[in-house]
């Protein structure tokens, strides 16, 4: 395996909008590398980091071990926050941030089957020792969900061939793998349909790996649950890569920031209704020219955070 090198997107922004300092207690819910940790850390700040891939939890705990008791990594998605804070006496936290999708290594390691650049096994888990892997789900998957699952996931306009293409190359035995799989895909769409400066197999990819790990269900989980994880003037921060994951993100705040729900022609409130949080990122913030010559990947974070009213 790899060194787990991850290059952390919107470090200073994030931690600028979350304002760590000594006393306050974070929960950085996808400690990756551990880049967005070190930085709250720099501050003063104690931090509580989740991470469901063991790769990312061994190098987060080798870069920010030293720490000692101010930094405490456990294994575990960040949609089980709560039960995590609970097992450690922990009522509430001063701030919380996810730092979604895949990262850099888990993408540039061809054994946890991510990439279509590279021959992999064809699992996709972020957590390799829990859940099913992809050719499990293939094989219950029928030809229907699955074009479902590229329409919407992936947003794939050629989502009904890719799924027929992809069912029949599994029912036949012939998906030995992610480059098979990544050939299948590219047949399956029209060779003048390809994108320039984008694999074919890109979303169909992208639509798989987030029904594996079950990520926007466990993005919704999360955003739902910060009432019941961030104290009173406390923070949350969240970057997204793609469209599906920032409207969770954007919805799920303003939801969270909503005062008054009354028919626009009452005179007078009924509903009771008060507004418990504040968004702070009126329009999502992005990275800058710099960081995305340095980091192409980075080219669509996007950033947004809320606070809870005091």
């Amino acid at each position: 395996m790899s060194p787990f090198e991850h290059r952390t997107v919107l470090r200073r922004e994030a931690v600028d909008l979350l304002a760590p300092a000594p006393g306050k207690v974070f929960l950085d819910g996808t400690l990756g590398g551990g880049g967005h940790a070190e930085a709250l850390l720099d501050a003063g700040a104690r931090v509580i980091g989740l991470d469901q891939d063991p790769a990312a939890l061994q190098a987060a705990r080798a870069r920010l071990g030293a720490r000692g008791e101010q930094f405490v990594a456990e294994q575990a998605n960040f949609r089980d926050a709560r039960g995590v804070l609970d097992r450690l006496g922990v009522r509430e936290v001063d701030g919380a941030l996810v730092d979604l999708g895949v990262s850099s290594p888990q993408l540039d390691d061809a054994g946890r089957g991510f990439s279509f650049r590279a021959r992999g096994p064809l699992d996709m888990r972020m957590d390799p020792t829990r859940g099913e892997p992809l050719s499990a789900l293939l094989s219950r998957w029928d030809e229907k969900a699955l074009a479902r699952i590229l329409d919407t996931l992936g947003e794939e306009r050629f989502a009904r061939p890719i799924a027929r293409a992809i069912h029949r190359a599994h029912r036949e035995g012939k998906l030995a793998d992610t480059a098979v799989l990544a050939d299948v895909v590219g047949r399956a769409i029209p060779r003048k349909a390809w994108l320039k400066d984008l694999h074919p197999a890109t979303r169909t990819f992208q639509a798989l790996r987030i029904a594996v790990n079950d990520e926007l269900g466990a993005l919704s989980d999360f955003v739902g649950d910060l009432p019941r994880i961030v104290a009173r003037g406390g923070r949350a921060a969240a970057i997204s890569f793609h469209s599906l994951e920032d409207r969770i993100v954007k919805l799920g705040f303003a939801k969270l920031a909503t005062g008054c729900i009354c028919p626009p022609r009452l005179p007078v409130c009924a509903c009771g209704r008060v507004a418990q949080w504040k968004v702070l990122t009126r329009k999502a913030v992005q990275t800058s020219e710099a960081e995305q010559r340095e980091n192409p990947r980075s080219r669509s974070a996007r950033l947004r955070a809320v606070e809870r009213l005091a």
